[in-house]
């Protein structure tokens, strides 16, 4: 009988032993699944965060050069906003001390220039500065034509008109 009683305690045991092996190996498959599916989350979110960076870093960026692309837009005249170019070229010759007009406005036959026509009169010397405030303005301007002539009448006359033929270059439909 003591054979049968050394049986069962040892029975027991290795029953235990078994059961405990495979809560082991069920915890130790369960904390490796965990991990496992931790670590792609983690890449997850590192992901996410560089990408949230790298939109902050655009950000910026943008922000950055913002005032230059202001900048840059001053130097083209799009098609829904040509009366502020308009405005700024008679500005132009109120600033020279000449009297400036519009007189016309085409748009080339390509499509990629705005043709201006324009009448001034003033002195010699405010319409060469007119002329001159024209080549340095922001915009890029091709000159078709310019006549310039003394006012006919009096010989004593310093009154000249002036008439221009501007390409506007820069010029976006």
């Amino acid at each position: 009988m003591q054979s049968n009683s050394f049986k069962t305690p040892l029975f027991i045991s290795v029953a235990f032993l078994g059961l405990s092996l495979i809560v082991f190996f069920l915890f130790y498959a369960k904390i490796n699944n965990n991990y496992q599916e931790t670590h792609i989350r983690e890449k997850e979110w590192q992901s996410e965060e560089l990408k949230r960076e790298e939109i902050k870093t655009l950000d910026h960026s943008i922000k950055i050069i913002e005032e230059e692309r202001a900048l840059l837009e001053t130097h083209f005249a799009r098609s829904s906003d040509i009366v502020p170019f308009l405005d700024a070229i008679e500005e132009l010759g109120r600033k020279a001390g000449a009297e400036a007009e519009v007189t016309s406005v085409d748009i080339s036959k390509d499509q990629t220039a705005l043709i201006v026509g324009m009448k001034a009169s003033g002195s010699f010397g405010n319409l060469y500065k007119f002329l001159t405030l024209l080549e340095n303005s922001p915009y890029m301007l091709e000159f078709a034509a310019v006549d310039i002539k003394r006012e006919a009448g009096l010989s004593d006359s310093t009154v000249w008109d002036a008439v221009f033929r501007i390409k506007l270059l820069s010029f976006v439909l």
